[in-house]
């Protein structure tokens, strides 16, 4: 049986999509004003990976909420955002390094660990 969710329910999902609204857009102003593509990785990767934790928890407040059962199906979003966010980051940071480093360009210096 669905019930209807309560004013104090409606409030916490609507300030969570608000705060994956704001979380998305700070970082596609990241992504705008940053000068290098280096630079401009992180502020997306960062902010949609918080803005997909926000819509998640609101969409599992919502269908517990009306379905007067935990749901917890939405975390598949969240496990496979995980996964998959930063495996891809790091693909699109290498190829970039060697698409640069292949051109002659100004890159990064790699990274030397103590052994």
């Amino acid at each position: 049986m669905n019930a209807a969710p309560s004013l104090v329910m409606e409030t916490i999902v609507g300030l969570l999509v608000i705060a994956s609204g704001i979380l998305s857009f700070v970082g596609a102003i990241g992504l705008l004003r940053l000068p290098t593509f280096f630079q401009r990785m992180h502020p997306p990767a960062l902010a949609s990976t918080l803005a997909t934790w926000a819509a998640a928890l609101a969409t599992i407040a919502y269908f517990s909420a009306i379905g007067s059962r935990l749901a917890l199906y939405p975390w598949l979003i969240v496990v496979l955002a995980a996964i998959t966010a930063p495996i891809t980051t790091s693909l699109l940071a290498r190829a970039a390094l060697f698409r640069v480093r292949a051109a002659g360009g100004d890159a990064p210096p790699p990274i030397v660990t103590e052994s």
